[in-house]
């Protein structure tokens, strides 16, 4: 994972494989947020990969080995939906590759979301793997699309390509794989001069209900 400046945007790389969200993955990108959170000024984020994958979400590896952490891990996952959602700066998703189940909920985390056309795919397929939803991932995915598409997504699993994604309203753009990064990057230089105070206390009232859902009570383990 890394974190470079391009102008006054900020580019988080989440990394060149699955990208799941391991302990040691969570506490880079927390420690990368906190650096463009504290800067001062004109600036933007655009979170990227490289490779295949977006992020396939949850470590499910580790989280099958340390269920005594089941609750804190999933805290520290709606904690990094939350702080996305309310970030003071506007954020851009450039999906490259597949943005699956947590790594899709980030993406609906950003204010802005750009992915591949010809490739990849956005999906939620906890119905097939037996997961529930949280109550706090319920509400953001349940706040970013519509209901009829919320209950595709949620209840059937369905896998949307970019043109697809893009028709259905959870991607605003979907563009050929060499235009993802620099698409991205405009659409942010763009938006720049936003951020500030202003723009988080937006983003906070607006999307109360939400991090009042991300920050109570977790779906117990079944």
């Amino acid at each position: 994972m890394t974190l470079r400046q391009d102008g006054e945007v900020f580019v988080l790389d989440l990394g060149d494989d699955e990208n799941r969200f391991s302990p040691k993955w969570l506490s880079q990108v927390e420690t990368y947020l906190d650096v463009v959170e504290h800067t001062e000024g004109e600036r933007a984020l655009v979170t990227c990969a490289t490779g295949k994958y977006f992020s396939n979400g949850l470590d499910l590896a580790w989280l099958g080995q340390h269920l005594d952490e089941y609750d804190r891990y999933l805290e520290r996952v709606h904690a990094l939906f939350e702080r996305f959602l309310t970030l003071p700066f506007v954020t851009v998703a450039a999906c490259q590759g597949h943005t699956y189940a947590a790594g899709a909920m980030l993406s609906l985390a950003h204010d802005i979301r750009v992915m591949r056309s010809d490739r990849g795919f956005w999906c939620l397929p906890e119905a097939s793997l037996r997961m529930p939803f949280t109550p706090g991932m319920s509400a953001l995915i349940r706040s970013r699309l519509t209901p009829q598409t919320a209950h595709r997504a949620m209840v059937t699993g369905q896998r949307y390509g970019g043109a697809d994604a893009a028709a259905a309203g959870i991607v605003d753009y979907a563009v050929d794989e060499d235009d993802v990064l620099p698409a991205a990057l405009g659409l942010a230089a763009g938006h720049q001069q936003l951020a500030g105070d202003n723009l988080g206390a937006i983003k906070a009232e607006m999307y109360a209900p939400v991090v009042a859902a991300l920050t109570g009570a977790l779906t117990p383990v079944e």
